[in-house]
């Protein structure tokens, strides 16, 4: 007799999960609605979907040392192929990173250091450690002629900057709207943007695009401090974060390793 698996039936568990999956799926989605509401009520530097970096001081040290930034993700993309897409990252983002299109150098994640990701870029990595609150960090590299779908992050607790890095020559067809606003990247600026907004980006160019993107906390009245660190500390324990945290130490290994092979045959390549 066929088992469950070889006739693509699913049994009562495999249904039990995914019934289960489905609930907490949309009581978080529900709870995070009404979080927003409140936690944009809670902030101290307002509820646009775009801010001015002039609330945040820190980020002029960004603006300031750009190049030097530039100059070490350019060493990086050298193994661009060593590089994991998004989606291998993190599977939840399946839905708006496909192929090969959208790359992911992570240095920090959910406020854990990746030690020997962050050894490939020290500048980066001292000026990203003195950011209040950091969050996560990565440097983000999306392909010519690419599309990120319409989306939304999780909390209004946390703001995002994208720092402009590597930005095709006709910056006007590479893009990114935030809510009702369209964004251009220019070398060297920065952008501070609320992404529970619903967002996306075109790449309508024949270039990469790459940028230092970066979360941090939103400044907030006590109360929206507090409710945000609960939420955060649970985001933790799901596998929105368990499964991507497993998947940066897997490809940290892996870039270090590429790296590792690529300076010992330059080494033969020498000695021959």
């Amino acid at each position: 007799m066929a088992n469950a698996a070889s006739t693509g039936e699913l049994t009562w568990l495999q249904r039990f999960k995914r019934a289960r999956k489905k609930r907490v799926k949309r009581f978080g989605k529900n709870l995070i609605r009404g979080l927003a509401d409140f936690l944009g009520r809670q902030s101290r530097v307002g509820d646009a979907p775009v801010l001015d970096s002039k609330h945040f001081p820190f980020l002029a040290s960004f603006t300031g040392n750009w190049q030097a930034i530039r100059a070490e993700v350019t060493e990086i993309l050298k193994h661009r192929e060593a590089i994991p897409v998004f989606q291998d990252v993190s599977p939840d983002q399946k839905r708006i990173a496909k192929g090969s299109n959208w790359r992911t150098f992570i240095l920090f994640g959910f406020g854990e250091k990746l030690e020997k990701n962050c050894r490939q870029a020290p500048v980066t990595t001292r000026l990203l450690e003195a950011v209040p609150d950091l969050q996560t960090a990565w440097f983000s590299i999306l392909g010519p002629g690419y599309h990120i779908p319409a989306h939304r992050g999780v909390t209004k607790g946390i703001l995002r900057a994208h720092l402009g890095l590597i930005i095709p020559k006709d910056a006007e067809k590479c893009r990114m709207r935030v809510g009702d606003t369209i964004n251009v990247w220019r070398p060297g600026e920065i952008l501070v943007f609320d992404d529970t907004y619903e967002h996306e980006v075109w790449n309508d160019t024949k270039d990469e695009r790459v940028i230092l993107l970066f979360d941090f906390t939103r400044p907030m009245r006590l109360w929206g401090r507090l409710l945000n660190a609960t939420f955060v500390r649970l985001l933790k324990l799901t596998a929105f974060y368990q499964v991507p945290k497993k998947n940066m130490a897997t490809f940290e290994d892996r870039f270090e390793a590429a790296t590792r092979q690529a300076s010992e045959n330059v080494e033969k390549l020498s000695d021959d």
